[in-house]
């Protein structure tokens, strides 16, 4: 028992410091038992308060309808308080429930992803392995004795089901999932006659940005500054995985072994560093968030997240800039840039939901039985409404509502744009493995492509250096 807890300490003290935490090397880590017994019968006669930490797009529907699914949950089960922490983004929750782990407050049900709840589970039985809940005859995915039309596991879409998977057992339910797409300004495009593809490779890309930069240059009144970025990725980590996925290069794998600092992706590197020079594209963490940028014309192409839809366009719901900078142009949606149009691949995303261990089954059950409630209908439909989400059960995406939903002409056409292109390109998706470390990859990931586009990184000799300061700093 002591080496168990041990363990525990040292993964932890790992996960509490953050980029510059050694790894816990996989056949280090011992098989700690995460499974639950499921009590015969939810006794209904006690009280029981539950906590879920939600992540929301600073969108007030979205909060809502968390605070929505609580009250009418809880007039199902009236003996059960759901309580919410609202956040607007992954990181602060990561954050907060290490913090959490160290003094025992975790919440009950937290929306993540399944990369830090691989870092949870190290700890001795604090995340919930989900196999036992899932399957239960009486409270599991479709069981006979909730209370509600509980989603059958069989109505799940497969594919997502299974990207909370860790070590072949269940360990996150999806909630909502989402993907990158190309936004563009389909205007200026047919104004300049370029041809606009179902499917834009990454040397076409390439081409139009060239184009679109030196034009600026050219128009602008002399000793004014060029303000034109042609394409703006709003996340560098995706930006990093999608393209070693599209070349085929070595990223990681589900053994936790590290493969990307390798000679095909610093080539890659090197490549993207020229194109950085020569104008052609920028980042979120250079210039800010690229919706704001397009919405004034000063960008041509936005790569960000269905889930972001309803920021890009000049009738976009949501701005984050004065509706008098917008121009007025037509907002073209497609799947990210490829490398073979014929053979695309795109990342899948998206919330997630992982169960902590309160130390008390009955406790336990009460917050699955919730987590079960946010897959249901109602609330599957309305929050898969509020951007370009796709809602994770078959019995939501099939349903009238939903297809109503998706050829409503007052709906926001950038929006059922976003959201089609997940819909239509599911088995095109892919998801990163996952296992204590690997959102380390990820901030490496992040690390590697932010520095070439602030720094001389010219050579295959200055890449390779670099690669050995993201190793020191994040492994």
């Amino acid at each position: 028992m002591k080496r168990r807890k041990l363990l525990y300490t040292l993964a932890l003290s790992f996960l509490l410091t953050a980029c510059h935490g050694t790894l816990v090397p996989k056949d280090s880590v011992i098989d700690i038992d995460n499974s639950f017994k499921m009590p015969e019968e939810f006794d209904e006669s006690k009280n029981y308060e539950i906590s879920i930490w939600t992540k929301n797009d600073s969108d007030k529907t979205q909060q809502n309808i968390y605070k929505n699914a609580a009250e009418n949950f809880s007039k199902i089960y009236k003996n059960i308080k759901v309580n919410i922490r609202q956040y607007t983004n992954y990181n602060d929750i990561h954050r907060d429930v290490v913090t959490a782990l160290s003094n025992n407050t975790t919440p009950n049900i937290c929306i993540t992803y399944p990369d830090y709840v691989a870092s949870y589970k190290t700890g001795e039985n604090v995340v919930y392995e989900l196999d036992n809940f899932i399957n239960d005859e009486n409270y599991g995915l479709g069981g006979t004795k909730v209370k509600f039309n509980s989603t059958p596991k069989n109505q799940m879409i497969d594919k997502f089901l299974d990207e909370g998977k860790i070590d072949n057992k269940y360990y996150t339910l999806p909630f909502m999932r989402s993907s990158e797409c190309l936004y563009y300004n389909k205007t200026y495009l047919e104004e300049n006659e370029f041809e606009i593809p179902d499917v834009f490779s990454w040397d076409y890309i390439w081409e139009v940005c060239d184009y679109i930069y030196k034009k600026a240059e050219n128009d602008k009144p002399a000793g004014a500054k060029n303000e034109m970025y042609p394409l703006i990725y709003k996340s560098s980590d995706n930006m990093f995985i999608q393209l070693c996925y599209q070349n085929k290069n070595p990223y990681t794998n589900d053994k936790g072994e590290v493969l990307m600092f390798n000679d095909d992706n610093n080539k890659m590197l090197l490549d993207l560093y020229n194109h950085f020079q020569n104008k052609q594209y920028n980042l979120f963490a250079t210039v800010s968030y690229p919706g704001n940028h397009m919405n004034k014309g000063n960008c041509i192409f936005a790569i960000d997240s269905t889930a972001g839809a309803t920021w890009l366009g000049s009738n976009a719901p949501n701005l984050d800039i004065d509706r008098s900078e917008v121009v007025e142009f037509e907002t073209g949606v497609s799947m990210i840039p490829q490398i073979d149009i014929n053979n695309p691949t795109m990342i899948s995303q998206g919330p997630s939901m992982c169960l902590f261990n309160s130390k008390d089954s009955q406790t336990d059950l009460a917050a699955w039985l919730f987590m079960q409630y946010l897959l249901t209908n109602d609330v599957q439909l309305a929050y898969g409404k509020t951007e370009g989400y796709v809602p994770v059960t078959k019995l939501a995406i099939e349903s009238n509502e939903y297809k109503n939903y998706l050829n409503d002409p007052e709906e926001y056409y950038v929006k059922i744009k976003a959201t089609k292109v997940v819909l239509d390109n599911i088995d095109n998706t892919f998801i990163t493995p996952v296992y204590n470390g690997s959102s380390k990859c990820r901030r490496a990931a992040t690390y590697l492509i932010n520095s070439i586009s602030g720094g001389d990184f010219g050579t295959k000799e200055k890449i390779n250096e670099l690669f050995k300061k993201a190793k020191d700093r994040y492994f």
